[in-house]
């Protein structure tokens, strides 16, 4: 139990602050490198990496006082983290393919967002699995009477 609050803990953290570092090297080292269209595809990827890094942050809190439910919770852990490397990842790449010599490779880039969409679709479902599962383990005991 606490080796997967500890590492959602770490993650979460970890992406917040790269989250913060990428959105102000977005607004001030890249305004002038690329279209504003492309800064709103980065800015995109900067948000929902800041929204799950903070569902990370979240589910560590969540498992240290739900015991019953780990295997959900490091499902939803997982995929919280492959859905911010694929989503905002390839965000940042669709991004800055210009400058960083990458537009041939926008066809296979491209396909990687939606299947972040789905890693993050796929933790919340196994969160409120978690939750689900918690609650029936502690009806079955009788503590949510």
């Amino acid at each position: 139990m606490t080796k997967i609050k500890n590492a959602s803990l770490f993650y979460g953290c970890l992406f917040a602050m790269l989250a913060v570092c990428l959105g102000a090297f977005g607004a001030h080292g890249l305004k002038n490198l690329i279209s504003a269209d492309y800064i709103i595809i980065y800015q995109k990827g900067v948000d929902y990496q800041f929204y799950h890094a903070f569902a990370l942050i979240g589910l560590g809190l969540w498992s240290a006082n739900n015991p019953f439910s780990q295997k959900w919770v490091k499902f939803a852990h997982r995929c919280f983290i492959a859905g911010i490397l694929c989503f905002s990842g390839s965000l940042y790449l669709l991004a800055c393919r210009e400058v960083l010599g990458i537009a041939n490779f926008t066809s296979f880039i491209g396909p990687v967002t939606p299947i972040g969409g789905l890693l993050f679709i796929a933790g919340w479902f196994c969160w409120l699995l978690s939750v689900r599962y918690e609650a029936k383990t502690n009806t079955a005991k009788g503590e949510n009477q």
